[in-house]
């Protein structure tokens, strides 16, 4: 598992401006296509704040979570290109298209109807379990779903499919099998991990250092080609 999660800020291509007010004259929009306490949401609220510092107007966040952020994506690619509508974007803006169109699908946005404004962060993925989850480490996690593989193909322990391209990574690099249960957003994926509807997630480190600093989940393995010094316990 070697991806980072790209956290990217975009805007809709400006039109000439004829007015003669500067912009912005009125509140900004900030569209997060998740549900609220997932890591695009948490960067985006103090995101918000400190443009509202510069821009002296109003940055009102909306949450249009849905098909895996497509949903808000779409609605920004499609929306009036003025500058008003923004979007907190993950990296998956630039998978959707291409997939949809692998599916024969007609994708709901392009990525050359919006532009990048900045990159907001760059954090690793995180694989985390309960703590009472009786995998110690990473490979005793790897050869606990091999052995639910080889004993009942029916019943594998359940993992979260919110971000699935690092668990398919996963499934590649170790060779075991994973069943995936996907959610809207990190937010209700950590939720769902501590009631015990699944048995692992992957997310970025905002959405789970406070769950994980209070006892609750156990981080096992991080992305990158070194390891967050938010988790030291996280090995490659």
């Amino acid at each position: 598992m070697r991806r980072r999660i790209a956290l990217v800020a975009l805007a809709l291509l400006p039109v000439p401006v004829f007015a003669q007010d500067a912009y912005p004259s009125r509140p900004v929009t900030m569209v997060v296509a998740f549900p609220p306490g997932g890591v695009a949401d948490i960067t985006a609220r103090p995101t918000a704040f400190a443009m509202e510092k510069l821009l002296k107007q109003r940055v009102i966040i909306e949450n249009r979570p849905g098909a895996a952020g497509a949903t808000g994506n779409a609605y920004v690619a499609n929306a009036k290109p003025d500058g008003y509508t923004l979007l907190m974007a993950l990296s998956s803006i630039s998978v959707i298209p291409e997939a949809e169109r692998l599916q024969g699908h007609k994708p709901p946005y392009e990525l050359n109807q919006l532009a990048p404004i900045a990159l907001i962060s760059a954090d690793p993925v995180v694989l985390v379990v309960r703590k009472e989850a009786p995998w110690a480490n990473r490979e005793r996690f790897r050869r606990g779903r091999e052995e639910a593989s080889r004993q009942d193909q029916l019943q594998l322990f359940r993992d979260i499919g919110a971000l699935h391209m690092p668990y398919t990574l996963l499934e590649h690099a170790t060779g075991i099998t994973l069943w995936h249960v996907p959610y809207n957003g990190g937010g209700p994926a950590v939720q769902a991990l501590l009631g015990s509807q699944v048995d692992s997630t992957v997310g970025g480190p905002a959405a789970m250092i406070g769950q994980i600093k209070g006892g609750r989940l156990r981080p096992l393995a991080s992305s990158g080609t070194r390891g967050s010094p938010r988790f030291r316990t996280c090995r490659h």
